[in-house]
């Protein structure tokens, strides 16, 4: 997952840009599941567009097959993130059929968290795999190209070296897990989502995988101030001749370098910045219409919505009908399907 040479600190991220993409940084957990199943297994998870999966092995070993069949083995204390989600399965043997996750009775443990259990009379506790799953909105705000650069799979068990604090985390949901204590499906919700938070976290900080494009604008300091500027204040009324002094260049030198970078001119990068933190704002926190575009620095409602549709794909109005849990957890291919369409 991680690119190791990224670890001098030549090619490390401005620090300053990396605090601005995760202070964008949004994981909402949607709906968390608690499995519990005797070998032979095969559980197969869906997909919903734009939504992530997280899996957390209170006892093992699983095989993670997929995203492109692609096996991954886990054991007792790892978790995964699947930051695109993507078609996979967790599996008690790489050759065997699945099941979909639906077709397991499940029951409800607290708002938001189920319960599988399918357990032969013959199995102990000890034989059994237990997972904590989760189904997660990833928002990256502005950044939200370098979702595409991320791994199909993120695993924890790599950060540990760099990273040792996370094992305290790690040791409390293996416990959470196991352990029918008061509140624990409640706890394991929160906690999931800080170690996927912290996984995305450490891979920016450790270079991104060598990515380029994005990456390279956190690598540059100089351009990385312009970024690190926008996200500041997106409102602002910037010009290009503003962004070039910021960076110490004449503006066909900064116009030149922010596209190669970036892939999109200054003034639309701020068009999508704003537009993205709009979408969040109205959609998700009920800031009116004409509030935010204000906020954003636009005189008229009818220029930011028009702005908002051509970046965001509907009017600024309809994204009062999204909420997290129209999206539906960690469910079957055909009722993720139908909740993509209603997405898009």
């Amino acid at each position: 997952m991680l690119d190791r040479n990224a670890e001098n600190s030549s090619s490390h991220p401005n620090p300053d840009l990396v605090s601005e993409l995760l202070m964008g940084m949004r994981l909402y957990g949607l709906e968390y599941q608690r499995t519990q199943v005797s070998p032979p297994f095969g559980i197969r998870f869906g997909t919903v567009e734009g939504r992530a999966q997280f899996h957390f092995v209170g006892r093992g070993p699983v095989f993670l097959r997929g995203p492109g069949d692609t096996l991954h083995p886990l054991n007792a204390g790892d978790a995964v993130l699947l930051p695109r989600g993507g078609e996979h399965a967790l599996v008690s043997d790489p050759e065997l059929r699945c099941n979909r996750a639906a077709d397991f009775q499940s029951k409800p443990l607290c708002r938001d968290v189920s319960e599988i259990v399918a357990c032969s009379n013959a199995s102990g506790r000890v034989s059994d795999m237990l997972v904590f799953s989760g189904c997660m909105e990833f928002d990256l705000g502005s950044m939200h190209p370098l979702v595409a650069l991320m791994p199909d799979v993120m695993r924890v068990n790599t950060l540990l070296k760099r990273y040792p604090e996370i094992l305290p985390i790690l040791d409390a949901m293996e416990r959470e897990t196991k352990e029918d204590r008061a509140g624990f499906a409640g706890i394991l919700a929160r906690l999931a989502d800080v170690v996927s938070a912290f996984i995305v976290r450490a891979w920016v900080e450790c270079g991104c995988g060598g990515s380029s494009g994005w990456v390279a604008a956190l690598r540059d300091p100089r351009l990385g101030r312009v970024i690190a500027a926008l996200h500041r204040d997106p409102g602002r009324n910037w010009t290009v001749a503003e962004l070039a002094a910021r960076m110490g260049s004449s503006r066909s030198v900064f116009a030149d370098r922010f596209h190669t970078v970036t892939g999109m001119t200054p003034v639309r990068y701020l068009t999508e910045l704003r537009m993205r933190l709009a979408a969040q704002w109205i959609g998700r926190e009920g800031l009116p219409i004409e509030t935010a575009a204000q906020r954003l620095g636009y005189g008229s409602q009818a220029a930011f919505s028009r702005a908002f549709k051509r970046i965001i794909g509907r009017p600024p109005g309809a994204m009062r009908t999204v909420t997290p849990r129209s999206a539906g957890p960690i469910v079957t291919d055909e009722e993720a399907s139908a909740r993509a369409r209603e997405i898009r």
